[in-house]
């Protein structure tokens, strides 16, 4: 990798300026999922064991260039500390006196988290003074946010050009992940793309069916498919504007080699909601007055043999609505045949997007996978081919 990792770095007695993600979701002033927080965890320990001062940088929230009280991250010091298992000191800002002075009072090993970066205006302009403010308080800067990584912020890509720099252990393994699936993979490599609109993916499949063998493509995405391939989806999410897009996507992924995987068979129902009465009918059976609401058996069965055959996955978005049930089992049963290929050691297995997420958690899968990226859009518009600034600064 042509970037420098905790391993690489003398930390001790140093100042670790150290990004992280801990944009977590809250409730009337308490924390309802540390995941984001526990994962920072693993970093902030191994600096505190190499003798380096801890000083958090961070966003919360979109709070736009002003103070929101309600955004501050003071909100998430006592969760952050139970997490760590030590104190952490709060200041007020995350530059200037009030950020220098309770750095200059912490001791090595010491965690200190300064206020929402956001607060300055400069932040998501990346103000170069604003990235010096930030880098004058410390000696080394190491990112961990690889959620961030596709912002261009002072404090995610403008700091790191000052600095000493290198990625944390949660940045580490999202490269290291990332890199296993698309840069250097063991083929053939499979991608599922599943979600709701063409149009919001355009870049994605573009890049991907030159990167990978098989290409998968599930939920109303694959809606908008078959109809650019002469199949009436009923009353089905489709983006029929888009038809000639995808056929320029099969045509870019035939000459790539790339095959296309596309449902053999839906399930269909009158209504959107939990419980729906529904049937199991070929692809081009699907009634004028439904609408295609998950994909059949058969098309499961069909992808669990192209996964038996891979040594490569990266999955993205679901292949039906998962939020409801029946709509989910295809979903399920997919990411279940997945993690048992991962499990026996058969199949290397990548997710991410925030969809991805929460349909393997509900499959029970999400486990087994090789690697699950807490990345939303970092995630996405890597495996669209695109830089990341703040991977880039690193470089």
């Amino acid at each position: 990798m042509a970037w420098k990792t905790l391993d690489d770095m003398d930390l001790a007695g140093k100042t670790v300026l150290t990004r992280v993600d801990i944009n977590v979701p809250m409730e009337n002033g308490v924390v309802t999922d540390a995941t984001r927080i526990e994962k920072i965890v693993p970093t902030v320990k191994d600096i505190q064991a190499r003798g380096g001062k801890v000083v958090l940088l961070a966003h919360f929230d979109r709070p736009k260039g002003k103070v929101v009280p309600e955004m501050s991250l003071g909100h998430v010091q006592d969760a952050l500390a139970q997490a760590l298992g030590c104190k952490v000191v709060f200041a007020a800002d995350c530059v200037g006196d009030v950020a220098k002075a309770a750095i200059d009072a912490a001791s090595p090993g010491d965690v200190v988290l300064l206020e929402n970066t956001r607060f300055h205006a400069g932040e998501e302009k990346n103000d170069a003074d604003l990235a010096k403010a930030m880098a004058a308080l410390g000696d080394v800067f190491v990112n961990d946010a690889f959620s961030a990584a596709h912002r261009a912020h002072a404090s995610t890509a403008g700091i790191a050009h000052l600095l000493p720099a290198a990625a944390g252990r949660l940045m580490e393994a999202e490269l290291r992940a990332l890199e296993s699936a698309l840069g250097k993979p063991v083929r053939p490599v499979v991608a599922v793309v599943g979600g709701a609109k063409v149009s919001t993916k355009l870049d994605l499949l573009g890049n991907l069916v030159s990167k990978v063998d098989h290409l998968v493509i599930g939920g109303g995405m694959a809606n908008t498919f078959l109809v650019a391939g002469g199949t009436e989806v009923g009353k089905s999410l489709a983006e029929r504007d888009m038809a000639d897009t995808a056929r320029a996507i099969m045509a870019k992924a035939e000459a790539a080699g790339c095959i296309i995987h596309l449902p053999l068979d839906v399930v269909v129902a009158r209504e959107f909601r939990a419980g729906a009465a529904n049937e199991t009918v070929a692809v081009d059976a699907c009634p004028a007055d439904a609408m295609i609401l998950d994909a059949g058996p058969a098309t499961v069965a069909a992808l669990e043999g192209v996964f038996t055959g891979a040594k490569t996955l990266i999955w993205n978005g679901p292949l039906g609505a998962f939020e409801i049930e029946p709509f989910d089992a295809a979903t399920n049963a997919a990411a279940r045949s997945v993690a048992a290929l991962t499990k026996s050691g058969k199949l290397v297995s990548v997710a991410g997007g925030g969809d991805t997420v929460a349909a393997l958690n509900k499959a029970g899968a999400a486990g087994d996978f090789s690697f699950i990226s807490t990345a939303g859009g970092a995630f996405l518009e890597w495996m669209e081919g695109k830089e990341l600034p703040g991977v880039a600064a690193l470089m």
